[in-house]
């Protein structure tokens, strides 16, 4: 991403926060740091598009958040640029909480490697507020493979010289899963790059790949239809699914394999910390919500979490990510 290109798309996009009159934005700045959060309607900027999990997640705690402050809560989608293009508008508005990003650990963590330029500094632009954990993704054989463990897989692939093995795009979990296990068990697998989850599974159905990578929801069309066998979970298990494994327990060894990644949100650095606390215990008061409970159902998804244990999370994960990401020999775009 050119520089020329970022000057002339964040001019556009920060349109709406321009047109505030300085007074204005600095008077809300300063409400907000008094105590008198929110002054007025909400922006919650969703990175990705309609319809999907990020946004579902959004809409639902936007909502129940909307009913507690007493003033609406707008959700608006501006993907792009695997979430960069609404994460920089968001890390450029003013910090006085009636701006806030729902995103996910891509935008928060990965674009950092991949990107030379994403727009934003995560560490200097933006504050964590809270975060959903995220649940096991599913490793899923095709059943022509006769795969059931991670031994039945390791072997699979030795034999075959080369497994062509799903992702839902490139420098996913599910890509750096596949270096991960190339460099520990010596074997060839080749990432197959889809534009998201959903033509992955078709990939699958349609009996092109060898395995894939995703989350249990999305793989319901193949498990449903006996089009693949899952015979690992990435990091954490599935309770629909107690009897698979994870791969540390079936002996992969990656420090990756201890990540969970999530979805969550964040606002501009400066905003009062008063309101960073306060919309943190929103997003935890929100689990509770039937709305919320039915899309964490959904995703099959743990409960958003504190501002302490986000941050904590945050951190631990952080240089994992980022060995594992730069392992994988992504030049930035």
């Amino acid at each position: 991403m050119s520089a020329k290109f970022d000057r002339r798309h964040f001019v556009a996009a920060g349109t709406t926060a321009l047109a505030m009159p300085f007074v204005s934005r600095r008077a809300s700045a300063q409400a907000a740091s008094q105590g008198t959060w929110p002054a007025r309607q909400i922006r919650m900027i969703c990175s990705y598009p309609a319809g999907g999990q990020t946004d579902l997640l959004a809409r639902a705690y936007g909502e129940f958040i909307s009913k507690q402050v007493g003033k609406t809560v707008v959700v608006e989608n501006k993907p792009g640029a695997s979430g960069a293009i609404g994460t920089a508008e968001v890390a450029r508005a003013e910090p006085d909480g009636h701006t806030m990003l729902c995103s996910i650990s891509t935008t928060y963590i990965m674009n950092r490697v991949v990107m030379k330029n994403p727009g934003y500094d995560m560490d200097k632009d933006l504050a964590l507020v809270s975060v959903i954990p995220g649940a096991g993704l599913l490793l899923v054989a095709n059943p022509k493979t006769g795969v059931k463990t991670l031994e039945d897989f390791v072997a699979f692939a030795r034999k075959s010289g080369k497994v062509n093995f799903g992702t839902y795009s490139a420098g996913s979990a599910p890509h750096m899963t596949i270096n991960e296990l190339n460099k520990q068990y010596g074997l060839s697998i080749e990432p197959v790059h889809y534009r998201g989850e959903a033509p992955m599974w078709t990939g699958m159905l349609e009996g092109t790949l060898d395995a894939a990578m995703g989350s249990y929801t999305a793989a319901q069309s193949v498990l449903q239809s006996d089009r693949g066998s899952v015979f690992a979970v990435h990091s954490k298990k599935v309770d629909a699914i107690p009897a698979i494994k994870t791969l540390p327990e079936q002996g992969a060894t990656s420090k990756f394999f201890t990540v969970s990644g999530f979805s969550g949100w964040a606002v501009p650095k400066a905003t009062p910390q008063a309101v960073v606390d306060r919309l943190a215990e929103l997003c935890v008061a929100a689990n509770n919500d039937p709305k919320v409970k039915e899309v964490l159902a959904t995703f099959v998804l743990e409960p958003a979490i504190g501002f302490k244990e986000t941050n904590a999370l945050y951190q631990r994960e952080l240089p994992i990510w980022i060995e594992s990401a730069k392992s994988l020999g992504l030049e930035p775009a």
